[in-house]
């Protein structure tokens, strides 16, 4: 019984940890995601400046 115990509780913990980890990296992928599209329409932006000129 204790066996048995011990690994859902180990599942668990797991499911728990990948949990946390997964919200942590989508936060840090929308953070990078949106700094990627600010540095593309900035540089966009200046090559349509530059262009006009």
């Amino acid at each position: 019984m204790n066996k048995t115990v011990v690994t859902i509780l180990t599942i668990i913990g797991a499911i728990v940890v990948l949990g946390w980890i997964l919200k942590l990296s989508f936060k840090l992928l929308g953070v990078l995601i949106g700094a990627a599209i600010v540095i593309a329409v900035l540089a966009g932006g200046q090559k349509l400046l530059g262009g006009r000129k």
